[in-house]
């Protein structure tokens, strides 16, 4: 990330003619809202001056509380390279305060940064996160609607003329790394239309802020080729869903806190530890890092996506995979996520439980190294391997008896989530499907 002042962002803007300048914020449910100013009312916005109606985003506050503030990560500043070359448009990611110049609770911003500080007062200087996001490109109908129509029957790695997204993909790059991203690799994933595209990892609230970001470029990019992006965890029955696999390390002293020459399969026992906390606390925080009712039409056997809570160094179907990678490069995947979660609270939830793993030296339970989708429920059972929630619902009656859970997000945050996410799942519980019709209509 950059390092600027308030004057390098004043100096840029002329020199550059950008015209408009949008303030980016994150609601609790992971959408990306902001507030459009012109240039005339920068220099008013990085003094922290810039008011909006904290009311009309949900789950942040009530009516007669509405009045907030947006403060600038100046930082954060970037150019759109996709729009107008005369009249440019820039954007600045803000943090969201109370008129009496404290942090917003509500913003999720602000529960990944306290999340931060409590492994800073432990000892661990960075929290290093690299996320693996996948996405599906469908076609779009006459009016310009999207479909589920996959514009391909491409598969893991394919190449044009089969991946017809190839394209569309190349331009998400560009875009990317005009923006600062430094792109490691790209290619078609392993369901038709479904694709990923990796970035280099960053500490974890610059990558929070990323995984934002990429999300905006790539439908954004997709539109102009006429295709609709999705991040949705599983738009088609019987094809692999979309992940967002999570790479993770600390650092203390400079150094790879997970690392250990000495130590079993050269980790840490802080890794251990690490482990132990995500495997313990992991049921309780999956409505976060899985949030929707479709995600846990992804978390099912047979489409490689984890179910099961365990973790190995030799294989992928565990919940908890240790890369080959050591030295530096040590670091502990979650497997879990999914990209419609929102960054900043899943990270500060997998961060938490971790962290908790090392304060109240949690030891995992032996790594798995066989094929887990293979084993019978009796073979998992002897072993102890829990699962996953099947359904939000059960995702959220988890979270509601958590400590841990609350204390990561606030009692803001955890009721308002809790709340929301209680009123889709009866949402989705009470609408009849065309599943049901199909199925019965006629039989009954």
């Amino acid at each position: 990330m950059a390092d600027y002042t308030k004057e390098d962002i004043l100096r840029i803007v002329r020199e550059q003619d950008v015209k408009f300048v949008r303030l980016q914020f994150t609601d609790i449910f992971g959408v990306l809202k902001n507030v459009a100013i012109t240039v005339d009312q920068l220099e008013k916005a990085l003094d922290n001056k810039c008011m909006f109606d904290g009311s009309s985003i949900e789950g942040f506050v009530r009516i007669e509380e509405s009045d907030m503030y947006l403060r600038p990560d100046i930082n954060s500043f970037v150019i759109f390279s996709w729009r107008p070359q005369a009249g440019k448009v820039a954007r600045l990611i803000c943090d969201v305060y109370n008129p009496d110049d404290t942090p917003f609770e509500g913003d999720p911003r602000y529960v990944l940064k306290r999340a931060l500080k409590k492994a800073r007062d432990m000892g661990y200087e960075t929290f290093n996160v690299g996320p693996e996001c996948e996405f599906f490109l469908f076609l779009t109908d006459s009016e310009g609607n999207p479909t589920t129509v996959t514009h391909d029957n491409a598969g893991y790695f394919d190449l044009g003329p089969v991946d017809l997204g190839e394209n569309a993909r190349r331009d998400m790059c560009l875009a990317l790394e005009e923006m600062g991203f430094e792109i490691e690799a790209s290619h078609h994933e392993v369901a038709p239309g479904q694709h990923e595209i990796d970035f280099k990892y960053g500490d974890a609230l610059t990558t929070a802020d990323s995984i934002m970001t990429f999300k905006l470029v790539v439908k954004t990019i997709a539109q102009r080729h006429g295709l609709h992006a999705t991040f949705m965890p599983k738009p088609i029955f019987g094809i692999n869903g979309s992940g967002m696999h999570t790479n993770m390390s600390l650092f203390k002293n400079g150094k790879n806190a997970f690392y250990d020459e000495n130590g079993l399969l050269q980790l840490s026992q802080d890794a251990y530890w690490f482990i132990g906390g995500i495997m313990k606390h992991m049921r309780s925080i999956v409505a976060i890092t899985n949030p929707l009712v479709n995600s846990y039409k992804r978390l099912v056997p047979g489409y490689e996506a984890p179910v099961y809570v365990a973790w190995s160094a030799r294989n992928r179907s565990p919940l908890i995979r240790i890369p080959a990678a050591r030295g530096t490069s040590t670091r502990v995947e979650l497997r879990c996520p999914d990209p419609s979660c929102n960054p900043y609270l899943a990270l500060a939830a997998i961060l938490t439980a971790g962290l908790d793993g090392i304060k109240n030296q949690i030891q995992p339970p032996p790594s798995t190294d066989k094929n887990i989708f293979q084993m019978t429920d009796s073979e998992r059972a002897a072993e102890g391997i829990d699962s996953l929630p099947g359904s939000l619902e059960e995702a959220i009656h988890e979270m509601k008896k958590s400590d841990l859970a609350r204390e990561i997000l606030g009692n803001h945050v955890f009721d308002k989530y809790i709340e929301a996410k209680e009123g889709e799942w009866d949402a989705y519980r009470t609408k009849i499907s065309t599943w049901e019709v199909d199925e019965y209509l006629t039989k009954y």
